[in-house]
């Protein structure tokens, strides 16, 4: 018995199909099977005549030295069968398959259907009708090349653009006979003339092809109402080399630049001006200047406020003047980094009318209008401390160097005996108040006066309240000043005050048992109402110094 060929092969780069081997049996060939061989023409688009496809090959098993396995090869069918039902031929000996018509027969874009499928016959006995056979299929697709350049639908568009719009103003088409999906499709657009100042810009539209052509810098109408862009297309993929782009591939595109009415502009913005705090009310800043770009509508503008936080400024309408209707304060929360910020508008005539808007800066320069104050206000000692320190003082400013510190720190004396506190400087902003003697547990206010380094100097007073506590056993009291004994009650203590009050105030010019002058004037009571009272309220007798701070002089 003799073996059927039952495997044929494509030696083409593309694909290498293989065929499962055919058992013959009692005369019948069994477990042939036929997969697709596809190939491609190389992208040149219409292959000339000869132009090699694929190559073909069988397989037989019987002796090689024989006619059993000599093989040849032929094309039994074509499909489609157009333009012509033979467009290939295969070598019968060697299983080449190759073009046989013109290359206007395999132009892409003139085929109805690029894709060919043709049934490979080998058979053995050299042909002979004796001979066995086995087929299979090859698949051969018409590639495109790019052998058609784009084309534009038209050799000159028109557009409209509002000026200062940006934006697509125009789409430009174009024709191109290649395959969509490839880059001999796909265009490529290119301003190249009437762009100086790239104000234009195109882009392709991915989609649909089209040239999308935007203005990405405003147009100004005064300066130019038209603009002439010459514009080229090309594809992604270069041409084959014998074609070239035509005149078709360029257009011209006008655009007319259609006039709005602008707003008027400041010059300069933002304005800017220096000036010291605490001018006088209705000094001049500075007069804005604003220009119309609409040169040749000849408008008039007027000026108003548009945005000034702290209400100190006025802007005259006719010719822009900037005076202040209150007084520049440096230290206003309106105020960062010492500059004022305001806006102006600047309103054309026009129908409807167009506005503009300008900044001004007033660089604030310090004045020392501001005192300095003391912090913290409140401190605590022990009565029976062996450290007398009682707080360290800082002082700030709200006035900018040099009308700041170095601060002057001091006791308000004339309030204050002696001998009782101290105040020592630490540094330029800070101080040390301390006790020279032990107090009794009461809260006492100790006028604290600080002075900047201003000209002239600002001075400001302010009482630290010292509250003297009962530190025993780790555990601190602070409550009752001194030895308070509160057994009456309010309202009774009250009434036996009022009643002490009602003898006339007698002005004491020296705390109690001293001879300094001084302003304080505490009340003198009935001396023998004036014993009752305070011995119910101080179990001990009070030294001078508290006696006076507490207003009581027994």
């Amino acid at each position: 018995s003799k073996p059927r060929p039952v495997a044929l092969k494509s030696s083409s780069s593309v694909s290498q199909p293989v065929y499962v081997p055919c058992l013959r049996r009692w005369g019948v060939c069994s477990g042939m099977s036929s997969p697709t061989l596809r190939n491609r023409l190389p992208p040149l688009g219409p292959a000339p005549a000869g132009t090699t496809v694929m190559r073909m090959t069988a397989f037989d098993a019987d002796d090689p030295a024989t006619d059993n396995a000599l093989l040849r090869y032929n094309i039994r069918q074509q499909t489609p069968d157009k333009p012509s039902p033979n467009m290939f031929y295969i070598d019968p000996e060697k299983g080449d398959i190759v073009t046989v018509v013109s290359p206007a027969l395999l132009d892409r874009e003139t085929l109805e259907n690029p894709k060919y499928e043709l049934i490979i016959e080998a058979q053995d006995m050299a042909g002979l009708d004796v001979g066995l056979t086995g087929t299979a299929t090859a698949t051969i697709v018409i590639d495109d090349k790019n052998d058609h350049s784009p084309k534009f639908t038209q050799k000159e568009f028109q557009a409209t653009v509002e000026e200062g719009a940006v934006g697509v103003i125009v789409n430009l088409t174009v024709e191109d006979k290649d395959d969509p999906t490839t880059g001999a499709w796909r265009a490529a657009y290119t301003i190249i003339n009437g762009n100086p100042g790239q104000s234009f810009e195109i882009h392709t539209n991915p989609q649909t092809n089209e040239g999308m052509l935007s203005v990405v810098k405003p147009l100004d109408y005064e300066i130019s109402a038209f603009h002439t862009l010459l514009i080229k297309v090309e594809n992604e993929d270069p041409l084959v080399p014998d074609v070239s782009y035509g005149p078709s591939s360029t257009a011209t595109v006008h655009i007319t630049v259609r006039d709005v009415n602008e707003g008027p502009v400041f010059s300069p913005d933002p304005m800017m001006v220096t000036k010291r705090e605490n001018i006088s009310v209705g000094s001049v800043l500075l007069t804005a200047n604003a220009t119309d770009p609409d040169s040749l509508q000849h408008q008039t503008i007027r000026y108003s406020v548009y945005k000034d936080p702290a209400g100190w400024l006025n802007i005259n309408p006719i010719n822009g003047t900037v005076d202040t209707t209150a007084v520049l304060d440096r230290e206003s929360p309106f105020v960062h980094n010492s500059v004022y910020t305001a806006l102006f508008l600047a309103i054309d005539s026009g129908n409807p009318p167009a506005t503009g808007t300008g900044t001004l800066l007033i660089t604030l320069e310090d004045v020392n209008d501001n005192a300095p104050f003391i912090y913290p206000t409140v401190a605590e000692v022990c009565d029976d401390a062996k450290n007398l320190s009682v707080v360290i003082l800082g002082a700030t400013d709200k006035d900018l160097h040099p009308n700041t510190d170095p601060f002057k720190f001091e006791i308000h004396k004339p309030t204050v005996p002696d001998r009782v506190w101290k105040i020592s400087k630490i540094n330029n902003t800070h101080a040390l108040v301390s006790l020279l003697q032990n107090l009794n547990k009461a809260n006492y206010n100790l006028p604290i006066m600080v002075t900047d380094s201003g000209k002239p100097p600002m001075t400001n007073i302010t009482d630290l309240r010292v509250q003297v506590c009962s530190c025993k056993n780790s555990k601190v009291d602070c409550n009752a000043a001194g030895a308070l004994r509160w057994s009456l009650s309010p309202v009774l203590l009250l009434w036996l005050f009022s009643l002490a009050c009602e003898s006339a105030p007698t002005p004491v010019h020296a705390p109690c048992g001293q001879g300094r002058p001084h302003t304080h004037s505490p009340f003198v009571f009935p001396s023998d109402f004036a014993v009752f009272l305070l011995s119910y309220i101080f179990p001990r007798k009070l030294i001078p110094e508290e006696a006076f701070l507490l207003g009581f002089c027994p």
